[in-house]
This record gives structure tokens, C-alpha cells and sequence, in this order.
């Protein structure tokens, strides 16, 4: 007799007493470690959907997970019969937004001049020479979310894209937002948030078609939790008011020149060049961090006349408004359910997942779904329409109430399987929207202008490049302005850290931008509550609102 062993959309029969790692071994599926299975690396973790009663007890090594994961070396096959269903932290299925879309271009477009250069044979790094050999100078631009991760390879002589790659960030175990990571890494101590991720890195690295010791700088932009994670730095002064990284405390007590941070990538145990520099974007300040600095290299806000604003909609939304006279910046601290997290039937953007809803005139659900799979629940994307249809369709009222007293409403149903939306999935997404809202008014409030100002509305990240514009101004998700002024830009944040790769100059043109951000301190702000409780309600965000100024 044999369990039967679901992993990654393989099926395998394994035997009583066979770990979860040895059966990934004989599927071909890859799983990260660098202890030889021992448990003392913990990165070959694992998330059990189904059968965790038919697997061994959590180990002493795994002491560090909660809830359904495991680290697959350690966690055996109890039972002789049954199914077990799990999955690795890198699921390359899920929908990821790799690229930008219709991105400014000015009269002045930058130019070629990456910090890695070749004199001959002599490889130089600033000047300084680092190797020697006739190959080809690479370097790599990584955008680390809190949910996924993009990574793209470029030829740093013609800056041309080599390759990319692109995955669920495997840290999830550690928490689905960046207060449970800081709360995880502060408790755990040993940075297993940071070998775990290079470890899945490095095998991200180890598939790209070139030597890893070709890559000779890595730039990296991410918000400030996942950036510092990355480094190895406490994080413990993120989750605590004012909310500031270390690098910040650091420049403010003139111990530092800026928040950016430079360290050779053998330190960090990412496995390219031994020399290699890895240069993490600077911050703007507290949760505005740089991945909102990227956005703003990307559509080249330092040099721009219009008025612009950038959202990047995610757990933590990064707000940007402004020109090259002045920008001012704002987080905001929306949650996991616009990614599917504290939903019903949410999740991430996998095949299987509801991303469109049409409610008829006859009530009739029409939905599109990701990839040739089962319905399997509703993404970001597909709730934003859900909400959107029920308000259109009087289903819904603007305080989030179904109307005829229903606790529940059916999207789907086939067979056994049921998707549905219940008054508490409302509650979740509207607290996520009221934190958005409250961070849009009290931010055009301070920058003294209306929605009706703006020129462009960039809508940034894989969430916002799906979006359904007219769904998402129903709701009050976005502003309530023209659709020709908004443009869903796609991952702005990757772009901004290639450009960062390939020109010093423009890397040392956001170094100065940066320090010029003002940064709009929302939970401070005496309006914030108020407008919270109204941005909880459904209804198109306009400039009908007043906004006390701090």
C-alpha cells in the first residue's frame, strides 16, 4: 500500500517512511537546500493542502513553521494509504506581471553607462578591477515583492534582456505581509527568511542560459521589509512606530550618506560572481521603500512637467504624486485581500483562479478563468469585478450589505466545488480599499491639488495591470477621473531597478531624488480615521471630499 503524493502538480505513490524531499527527487521536482537534507538550512519548505494527518510529526527542526508547512527532508510518509497534496514555495505557474507598459519617454533618454566595465581583458567595477577574461559582462535587476518575486538578466554591454524568471516569494511561511515577516525574522533570529530566498534565488540563477559568474552586479528593489530581509539587517524598526529602517536611523544620526545599501554578493550567499556588487535601491522612508523609488526612476518623475501620480496596489500600497518640482510619497497599509489573503475563496493569481465577473440581466454569473483548470477560488482582479457587479447590479449596497438579508453569494458552483462571497469577504476588502482611500485623499490633500489635476494616473504592479478600470472606479478603489488619463503600467518597479543596473547616472539621479520626497505620514495625519471609514464604503472616490491638512 501507498499514499499518494500530489506535489506540484505531480502525483507519485510513496511508500511508508519516505520523506517528501526523496519523493521530489524521483518526480524531477527541484527543491532548494544547501544542508544535504539534514534540516539544518531550512529551505526546503513546503505548504500542505491535504493529508498533513497522513505525514510524521513536525520534527524539532521545524520548530520555526507554522500552521501547514513543512520542511519536506524532515516530514515522512506515515500512513499506507490516502492522499497527500503539497506544493513548494516557487509555484512558476502563478500569474506574475514581468514587464512595463507605455512608460514615459522624454526629450533627454539616458544613457548606456553601467557601473560594470571592460578595459581589454581587465573586468572593472567602478573602475576597479574585479576579474579578467574575454566574456560577456551580465548583470541582474531583481524586483522582490512581498508576494512574488521578478528577476531579469541583462547584458550590461548592449542592455539587451538576456532572460527573466519569475516566482512566488517562498518567504510566505514567514507571513502573507510584511508586519508578520518583521514579527517572524525578529522571533526567529537566525535569518531563515534570508537563506530560504537565496536559496530559491540561486536556483532561479543556476536555470538562466549564462556562466553565474558572468553576473558581475545585481541590483535589487523591494519595499523596505523585503530589501533589508535581503541584507540581512533587523527589521524590527520597521514594524515600530515611526517605522523606519535602520538605514534611515543611521543617515539621520550621520553615520550613513544614504539609504541605499551596497555589499558583495558572496556575503549575502548569492551565487554569482564571488566580486560582485549587489546594490539595493534606496528607500524614500517607514514603508515607502524602494520599490516606490524604482516606480519613480521608471516613469522618470525627476524630469517630468506633468503632474503624475503612481500606485502600485499590493499589501502594502505605495503611493507616489507629483513632478520634477516636488514629490511627495505615502504607504499604505491595505492587507493581504486584494491578493486573495482572509478571502473566502481568494488566492493568488494561479491557473484555476476566477479573474473576471459578469453578472447579467438575468442574474447570470459569467466568469473568465486563468489557464485550462478548474475553478479553484477568486484572485484580485476577479473580487474587484465581483464588487463592482454586485453594486451595479443592486445586489449589493454601498455600505457592503447583500441586500434580501444573504449571508452568502454563490459565484460558482460545480459539483461539489463552491466558490462563494460572504459579508465577511466585503468587510476584508473594504477595510484593504478604506486604507487606500484614506492614503489618496490625505495625499492629494497635501499636495494641495484635486484628482482633476492629475495628468497621469499610473496604475503599477501585476494587481493593477489586470484591473478592470470601470469596476475599480465603482468601488472607490481608484480615483474617479477619465479613463484616458490612466494607464496600467505593469511592474514599474523592475524596470526602475534595470535602469538603475544600466546607467549610473540615472541611479545617481534617484540617490538625489529620493532625498527630496516628502513622505506623508498617514497613521499621524488627524483626518486618516475619517477617511478610512469612509473609503470603507463602495462609491466612486472623487474631489467632493475635504481633507483636513495636518
Amino acid at each position: 500500500m501507498s499514499v499518494r503524493l500530489h506535489l506540484n502538480g505531480h502525483v507519485f505513490e510513496a511508500e511508508t517512511g519516505v520523506s517528501i524531499f526523496t519523493c521530489a527527487e524521483k518526480l524531477g521536482v527541484p527543491v532548494p537546500t544547501s544542508c544535504n537534507k539534514q534540516g539544518k538550512c531550512k529551505e526546503c519548505v513546503v505548504e500542505v493542502t491535504e493529508g498533513m494527518d497522513r505525514l510524521s510529526p513536525p520534527s524539532p527542526e521545524e520548530r520555526h513553521l507554522k500552521g501547514a508547512f513543512r520542511l519536506s527532508c524532515c516530514t515522512r510518509i506515515k500512513e499506507e494509504m490516502g492522499a497527500v497534496r503539497c506544493h513548494t514555495m516557487r509555484r512558476g505557474a502563478m500569474r506574475i506581471e514581468k514587464h512595463a507598459f507605455e512608460l514615459p519617454v522624454h526629450g533627454s533618454k539616458w544613457k548606456l553607462e553601467p557601473a560594470v566595465t571592460r578595459d581589454g581583458e581587465r573586468i572593472l567595477l567602478d573602475g576597479v578591477e574585479i576579474d579578467r577574461g574575454p566574456g560577456p559582462l551580465h548583470g541582474l535587476a531583481i524586483d522582490l515583492g512581498t508576494t512574488t518575486i521578478v528577476m531579469r538578466l541583462l547584458n550590461l554591454e548592449t542592455g539587451e534582456v538576456v532572460a527573466d524568471s519569475s516566482f512566488e516569494n517562498p518567504q510566505r511561511f514567514g507571513g502573507s505581509d510584511v508586519m508578520a515577516r518583521i514579527q517572524y525574522d525578529t522571533e526567529d533570529r537566525t535569518k531563515t527568511l534570508q537563506r530560504t530566498l537565496v536559496g530559491y534565488l540561486g536556483r532561479a540563477i543556476a536555470e538562466f542560459p549564462v556562466d553565474p559568474r558572468s553576473i558581475y552586479e545585481v541590483v535589487l528593489a523591494g519595499n523596505s521589509t523585503m530589501r533589508d530581509l535581503f541584507f540581512k539587517l533587523s527589521v524590527y524598526s520597521i514594524g515600530q512606530s515611526p517605522y523606519q529602517s535602520l538605514t534611515e536611523l543611521e543617515l539621520a544620526e550621520g553615520k550613513r550618506m544614504t539609504t541605499s545599501l551596497a555589499e558583495p554578493a558572496r556575503k549575502l550567499g548569492l551565487p554569482v560572481h564571488p566580486r560582485a556588487r549587489v546594490y539595493g535601491l534606496p528607500i524614500v522612508s517607514g514603508h515607502v521603500g524602494a520599490d516606490a523609488a524604482a516606480c519613480m526612476l521608471a516613469v522618470d518623475i525627476a524630469n517630468e512637467d506633468r503632474l503624475v501620480a503612481v500606485m502600485d496596489i499590493g499589501t502594502n500600497t505605495e503611493l507616489i504624486v507629483g513632478n520634477r518640482h516636488k514629490v511627495l510619497a505615502a504607504s499604505c497599509p491595505a492587507g493581504p485581500a486584494f491578493e486573495g489573503g482572509q478571502i473566502t475563496c481568494g488566492m493568488p493569481g494561479l491557473p484555476g483562479a476566477i479573474e473576471k465577473v459578469t453578472i447579467a440581466d438575468d442574474g447570470t454569473m459569467r466568469t473568465t478563468v486563468i489557464g485550462d483548470s478548474p475553478v479553484a477560488g477568486l484572485c484580485g482582479s476577479g473580487l474587484v469585478d465581483l464588487l463592482g457587479e454586485l453594486l451595479r447590479t443592486g445586489r449589493m449596497n454601498a455600505l457592503g450589505r447583500f441586500e434580501e438579508g444573504a449571508q452568502d453569494f454563490v459565484v460558482q458552483a460545480d459539483g461539489d466545488q463552491r466558490i462563494t462571497f460572504g459579508e465577511s469577504d466585503v468587510n476584508a476588502l473594504a477595510q484593504a480599499k478604506g486604507a487606500n482611500v484614506a492614503g489618496l485623499q490625505i495625499a492629494f490633500a497635501e499636495y494641495g491639488i484635486r484628482y482633476k489635476d492629475l495628468d497621469v494616473f499610473y496604475l503599477a504592479g501585476g494587481f493593477g495591470r489586470h484591473l478592470n478600470i470601470e469596476s475599480s472606479k465603482r468601488i472607490g478603489l481608484i480615483p474617479n477621473i477619465p479613463d484616458a488619463r490612466i494607464i496600467q503600467v505593469g511592474n514599474a518597479s523592475v524596470e526602475g531597478a534595470c535602469i538603475a543596473l544600466l546607467s549610473v547616472s540615472k541611479r545617481a539621479e534617484l540617490e538625489q531624488l529620493v532625498r527630496r520626497v516628502t513622505h506623508c505620514r498617514l497613521e499621524t495625519h488627524p483626518g486618516f480615521f475619517d477617511f478610512f471609514v469612509n473609503g470603507c464604503q463602495f462609491a466612486p472616490v472623487d474631489d467632493s471630499l475635504e481633507v483636513p491638512r495636518s
